[in-house]
């Protein structure tokens, strides 16, 4: 999906994009990455459409969403201290 129908389908279903990353507790920032690939991840896309096709048939979703225990999806680049994409960093011997 291109990003400018993923917003015409966040707008339809009566959403900022902000509110979109909160209820799929995904970073804000990702959305904006994903504006300069104009390219939206298909699960990202599937899920915009039903909100939008929810909406139009008066649904609140929101409550629903709210309420799902989702992890937030973690930010890349965030490891812990001494580590690197999972794998502890031991010093070289010297």
């Amino acid at each position: 999906m291109k990003y400018d129908e993923f917003k015409r389908n966040v707008g339809k279903a009566g959403i900022t994009l902000g509110e979109f990353a909160r209820l799929v507790k995904i970073n804000p920032r990702s959305l904006s990455n994903y504006s300069r690939q104009d390219k939206i991840p298909s699960h990202l896309a599937v899920i915009a459409h039903l909100m939008g096709e929810l909406a139009d048939h008066q649904i609140d979703f929101k409550p629903k969403l709210s309420s799902l225990d989702i992890e937030p999806k973690k930010i890349r680049g965030a490891a812990e201290e001494g580590r690197f994409a999972g794998s502890i960093q031991n010093s070289l011997p010297q």
